[in-house]
């Protein structure tokens, strides 16, 4: 008896890649330059039961397509694509795999890891040259049509300027998970993080944009499966359009898409608290590895056109990532998907900005980094890109990689010098004094050329991957056995101290010259021209017990313990005063180079005595003091309460220093605005010509002449 088709299937349209739902069925389109023939796989909304397999009718300009009515949103799908499997020439084509559609909006189920996710057979030194016939579709995630339709109302992009920011760091679930005003069924999720709870804390603490760690579908990697562990931080992605599942809640709605409309939802609160959303984004490398990796979507689909393989034999990929593989960003329609999802997340989803993980990888060309390569230069002509925030991780391992500085106008970029050299200044490393002058005034040396601002650069002590603050000043050494590879991994130049003690320890003497040093370390931070960061948990104590490469461990290790908010109450008050400090004075978010033409603003560098620092004291390897006047020459300030004059000095000796206030020109009564070694803020007025800085710690002072 012949089987009745349940579908009835058309040509449909190539210029629409992914599943599009028109009310009455859907078009399907996939790219790949090197098939002969793509089935389409429909399912239930479970993903368990396959109800029928159709052959794409049409293939036009190298897409596969076809349009089959009565496929509803909240039906699953998956992709088989046939051609040769010939890796030598860098083919891994085998329908045995269902594969993940690359421009899927929702993902269902659970990858079950296995040999059959594998394109060949096991069991050979040159294995991955054979092939394997195991069909994976039962333990195999399954894309998911949704219907984007969603009601934003009167949604609008706080648009902050960069100069004007705080960005945070966190985790959708990490910052969740143990939150106890927040309902535990959507506690380590987009629902959960748009709770008001959190909305409020961030805004009591000067929050304006949030940067979440990876968002975007990834998988756990086997070998952490295996080691009853997971890839918590999420740079193993595998698709770049559907949200991680594991952060939905499941109770935004049915099947149609609910998912989606609670990221929107999530997003638009934060946006009515006047805060951004951005997202730290992996477009570098996916989650299939090297040439013994898995073949769930890319590999299967057009290996040739979506991975730079080696030259000489394509068996082999290209790995300046250090995951087994890069992407191939220079290849047109790779670029279009890297393009699309950036769309995608703005038009659709309404995110407010971007931080590019290995971001070098993006603009590398056959010579080398360009910043003029193909992917730079369409973000720079996008007409919807260019509007929002775009941050470079500018470094990867491939030739040529470190390029801090390098991006163009609109990028600004993560500063690991900024990191390094305020670690180094505050743990009392010597010689030191012009290269931490360089970090605290905007590293012009890396950022002012091209026409870029102040605030390209990104500023940070800590990021999720290293230490936290807290065990930045509480270890030397990592400790990072947990991770089950030996204590190998993660960074060895951490250019931390323990101050006498490795970890935790009861001596109050200790805990006190900790406490001291999270106080500068967050105050250079945040009195810094640039764009600071703080890491989540940060501003509390957050510690991972020593462990600098947290990337594995989704437990106690890496979630945010709340109940730190009361212990660690002052020092939490400490970094509110900071951020309201940075947003009441326009002179700490400059937005332009000084020197620069129609700046206002004038600097000088100064000696504990008030006077220009001269070029010998700069080289004086044991001096540890510098003073920074920065100074508002308008005929009125920026802003009626705002100083004219705010004094920053950094004292790292270990003595306390007596000094002279800088001459500027005028009677100035100065006021008291910070200072560290008495825990927090004070308000007083300074009469004097002179004052005390404590050892090792931060004093503001400001004046309005």
């Amino acid at each position: 008896m012949a089987v009745i088709p349940q579908f009835e299937v058309s040509a449909g349209y190539a210029t629409a890649l992914g599943a599009s739902w028109d009310g009455a069925g859907v078009n399907f389109a996939l790219f790949s330059a090197h098939a002969e023939r793509v089935e389409l796989c429909i399912y239930d909304t479970s993903g368990k039961r396959e109800r029928e397999r159709i052959t794409l009718p049409e293939c036009t300009d190298q897409v596969w397509h076809g349009y089959v009515a009565g496929v509803l949103p909240g039906d699953c799908y998956g992709y088989r694509v046939y051609g040769p499997y010939d890796p030598t020439h860098g083919q891994r084509f085998n329908p045995n795999k269902l594969l993940v559609d690359p421009y899927a909006k929702q993902l269902r189920g659970k990858i079950k890891w296995s040999d059959a996710h594998l394109a060949y057979r096991t069991g050979s030194p040159r294995e991955d040259l054979s092939f394997d016939r195991r069909d994976n579709s039962r333990t195999m995630l399954k894309s998911v049509v949704v219907d984007p339709a969603y009601t934003w109302g009167d949604d609008k992009a706080p648009r902050i300027h960069p100069s004007d920011s705080v960005i945070y760091e966190a985790h959708v679930r990490g910052m969740t998970i143990q939150h106890e005003s927040i309902d535990s069924s959507v506690r380590g999720t987009f629902a959960g993080l748009g709770d008001a709870a959190i909305i409020e804390y961030l805004k009591a603490l000067g929050v304006t944009s949030i940067e979440l760690l990876p968002v975007h579908h990834f998988v756990d990697d086997r070998f952490l499966v295996d080691k009853k562990l997971s890839n918590y931080w999420g740079y193993s992605t595998l698709n770049f359009f559907a949200p991680e599942q594991r952060y939905l809640s499941g109770l935004s709605g049915g099947n149609s898409g609910g998912g989606l409309s609670e990221v929107k939802l999530m997003v638009r609160k934060f946006h009515d608290a006047g805060i951004e959303v951005i997202l730290d984004v992996v477009y570098n490398h996916t989650c299939e590895g090297d040439h013994r990796g898995p073949t769930l979507s890319f590999k299967g689909i057009d290996n040739l056109s979506y991975y730079r393989l080696m030259p000489d034999d394509k068996r082999y990929y290209i790995n300046d990532t250090g995951c087994g593989n890069t992407l191939n960003v220079n290849h047109p329609r790779v670029l279009q998907m890297v393009m699309d999802s950036l769309r995608y997340w703005v038009s659709d989803m309404h995110i407010d900005g971007f931080r590019f993980d290995l971001a070098s990888s993006l603009a590398r060309v056959s010579d080398g980094f360009n910043r003029n390569s193909a992917f730079l230069s369409a973000i720079r002509q996008d007409p919807l890109l260019n509007k929002v925030k775009m941050i470079a991780e500018p470094w990867d391992i491939g030739p040529g990689g470190y390029q801090l500085g390098g991006f163009p106008a609109g990028w600004s970029e993560w500063n690991d010098k900024y990191r390094d050299t305020v670690r180094k200044f505050w743990r009392g490393d010597e010689g030191l004094l012009p290269e931490f002058a360089s970090r605290v005034f905007g590293s012009s040396e890396q950022f002012n050329h091209s026409g870029r601002g102040i605030s390209a650069s990104v500023n940070f002590v800590t990021t999720h991957d290293g230490y936290t603050l807290m065990d930045t000043v509480s270890y030397k050494e990592r400790h990072n056995l947990a991770n089950g590879e030996d204590n190998r991994d993660g960074h060895n130049a951490n250019y931390s101290d323990n101050y006498g003690v490795e970890g935790p320890t009861d001596k109050e003497e200790i805990n006190t010259y900790r406490n001291l040093q999270r106080r500068n370390m967050m105050a250079t931070l945040l009195l810094s021209q640039g764009v600071p960061m703080i890491l989540s948990g940060d501003e509390f104590g957050r510690t991972q017990q020593g462990n600098n490469n947290a990337y594995c461990q989704d437990n106690e290790l890496n979630w945010l313990d709340w109940s730190a908010c009361e212990s660690d109450a002052e020092f939490l008050s400490f970094v509110q005063s900071l951020t309201a400090l940075r947003h009441a004075e326009p002179l700490l978010r400059l937005r332009k180079f000084v020197g620069d033409e129609n700046n206002p603003v004038t600097a000088q560098w100064c000696d504990p005595q008030g006077k220009a620092m001269e070029d010998h004291q700069w080289q004086e390897s044991f001096a540890r003091c510098v003073l920074l006047l920065l100074s508002d020459n308008t005929e009125r300030s920026t802003e009626v309460d705002s100083a004219r004059h705010l004094l920053l000095v950094f004292n790292a000796s270990k003595e306390s220093l007596d000094i002279k206030f800088p001459t500027t020109g005028s009677t100035a009564t100065w006021k008291n605005r910070l200072d560290t070694s008495q825990s927090g803020t004070v308000s007083k007025s300074e009469v004097a010509d002179k004052f005390v800085v404590g050892a090792s710690s931060v004093c503001v002072y400001s004046s309005q002449d």
